[in-house]
């Protein structure tokens, strides 16, 4: 896919994050859940528990410099679906390694909107993402998915090896009929380190629907 289509049709990106969470990825950048379990210095049974298995519920970590910090749950991978939907001899475990080592941007705010009303019972956050930004800094370890990778429900749709393609390989003339659903995720491997210099706002979102700005540059 040339990255200027990318631009064109999703100028912005969208990740949702626990309250609170904004001056730590400030700080260390967006770090995928294996990298904040590394970060944190997470080590087996733990670090096994929450890489490697479903976390049916979002788990607080500690660290005695770094403080503390949320790895989210993926409690819509239902463990009598996935193993039925993967491929290419992937087991749910490499599964959840897969998906553990990136970092998840929605390219359309009617995703993000679906993801809030998920938790809709805690306020959180949206970081809004300069998707042309993001490009220039972090081609090389893009790859764009079809479906939504974390989830087996409503459908569990068939995935493994080559759901995450990268952006040089993603045939998008093939998916240009399915205008702005054409891509799912967009996902970057291990952590984007330099959210600063490509977020442009970050929004505070409270369970009643409102919302306020918490930082713009």
């Amino acid at each position: 896919m040339d990255p200027a289509d990318l631009i064109q049709r999703f100028p912005r990106l969208y990740h949702m994050a626990a309250d609170g969470s904004w001056p730590g990825i400030a700080q260390h950048g967006l770090l995928s859940a294996t990298a904040l379990l590394d970060l944190f210095e997470i080590t087996d049974p733990l670090r096994y528990q929450l890489e490697a298995q479903r976390r049916p519920e979002s788990r607080v970590i500690q660290h005695p410099v770094h403080g503390q910090a949320v790895i989210r749950d993926n409690k819509p991978l239902l463990e009598s679906r996935l193993a039925g939907c993967l491929q290419g001899g992937m087991t749910p475990e490499q599964w959840y390694r897969l998906l553990n080592r990136r970092t998840f941007f929605w390219p359309t705010r009617k995703r993000v909107e679906t993801l809030l009303a998920a938790y809709r019972g805690a306020p959180q956050i949206v970081i809004t993402v300069s998707t042309e930004r993001l490009v220039a800094a972090h081609s090389d370890a893009i790859c764009l998915s079809i479906i939504n990778s974390g989830a087996t429900r409503p459908f569990a749709r068939p995935r493994g090896p080559d759901t995450f393609t990268p952006l040089d390989a993603f045939d998008f003339d093939a998916r240009k009929r399915y205008g702005h659903t054409a891509i799912a995720e967009l996902t970057v491997d291990y952590a984007v380190k330099d959210m600063l210099s490509v977020t442009e706002r970050v929004d505070q979102h409270f369970p009643d629907g409102a919302s306020a700005p918490l930082w713009t540059p």
